[in-house]
């Protein structure tokens, strides 16, 4: 079964997806909008047209474990994708996703406009596969 990941973020969102043994996670697609109806409905375009069995939707704890201000607006953003697509939604610790994704980048020489147009869909790939290795354990 495929799956589908989601990096939520203020300007981005990052979306990667697996193949269909579940196995690996790839980037996808990085898309740019704000407001969360036309957010959900562009992530239910991709539901639509690749048709993973679930999305994973990283989940900003903090450091100590606790849910950070963002937990909200991704649980959000998981009801009305769940609502909208009826699909399972599942949620993943992403602590320090980003930070994997940035030294990912810079180790392959990534710079400027270019890492700033794909770290997300790198911090989804880091999402979901981190989700798909806790699932094979």
């Amino acid at each position: 079964m495929k799956l589908m990941a989601v990096d939520y973020g203020d300007a981005r969102t990052g979306v990667a997806m697996s193949d269909v043994r579940a196995l690996l996670a790839s980037p996808y697609d990085v898309i740019k909008e704000t407001y969360l109806p036309k957010l959900v409905d562009k992530l239910a375009a991709i539901i639509k047209k690749e048709k993973p069995g679930k999305v994973v939707i990283g989940l900003p704890r903090n450091m100590d474990g606790t849910y950070g201000y963002r937990c909200d607006e991704c649980k959000a953003l998981g009801e009305a994708l769940g609502k909208k697509c009826n699909i399972e939604i599942v949620y993943q610790d992403e602590r320090l996703t980003t930070v994997m994704a940035h030294n990912v980048l810079s180790d392959n020489n990534v710079r400027g406009k270019k890492r700033k147009e794909t770290v997300d869909a790198v911090s989804a790939v880091m999402i979901l596969q981190s989700y798909l290795d806790k699932c094979s354990n």
